[in-house]
């Protein structure tokens, strides 16, 4: 999978693209539970990778890149399927054209919902109860490196830049700079930090959650 981005520290263009293929599915599953690891336990050793399968949002992880393959190849059946069984059995709706780039992270799964608009970059990771949502038929952008915590909104057409930190229970309604913390309602910036001296979803650093 290949991100086309046009700025280093701003979220995807609206040209951005993401290429899933049979040849690449199998990857990007792959990068998306290493990236879960590494979020739960600090690692990527097998077991690790194990455990991971059977955490909360795991499956509905799976599911979502399923349905996001089977919209790539016309398959639209397998599309609504796997997005029903989300719904359905993982409490998880995400709409048939939402597009994660690798490293697409549910800490967990349930009363998550995130717009079939939405754009977002690599390694996105996401705790529950979160809404990513449309106003006026315009849908958020995010960018890589975003963390979204639990109980979050993030309504219409905002800019959420990499590198950038949600939350608990923050509404955002406005765009959100690279790099920088927001809380509240509505949200508001309370920091930012240097990418170079500390990445903001590096594990351990902050986290809010864990994962079951």
């Amino acid at each position: 999978m290949r991100m086309l981005l046009t700025n280093r520290d701003g979220p995807p263009n609206a040209t951005s693209t993401t290429r899933c293929s049979h040849e690449t599915l199998l990857g990007t599953i792959t990068a998306d539970l290493r990236r879960k690891a590494r979020w739960c336990y600090e690692s990527e050793a097998p077991a690790a990778l194990l455990k991971t399968l059977a955490t909360d949002g795991t499956s509905s992880m799976l599911l979502y890149r399923l349905m996001q393959w089977s919209r790539r190849w016309g398959v639209y059946p397998l599309e609504m399927l796997f997005n029903r069984l989300n719904s359905v059995f993982c409490h998880c709706v995400i709409g048939r054209g939402a597009d994660f780039g690798p490293g697409f992270v549910l800490v967990h799964a349930n009363g998550v919902v995130i717009n079939g608009e939405v754009r977002g970059g690599a390694n996105i990771v996401i705790e529950h109860q979160v809404t990513i949502g449309a106003e006026r038929r315009r849908s958020p952008q995010l960018g890589s490196d975003v963390f979204i915590g639990a109980g979050a909104k993030i309504i219409g057409s905002v800019t959420v830049g990499n590198g950038a930190r949600i939350g608990a229970n923050a509404v955002v309604v406005s765009d959100v700079p690279a790099h920088c913390t927001v809380v509240g309602i509505p949200a508001r910036v309370v920091r930012c930090r240097d990418p170079v001296q500390r990445s903001p979803l590096k594990p351990g650093s902050d986290r809010t959650g864990e994962c079951t």
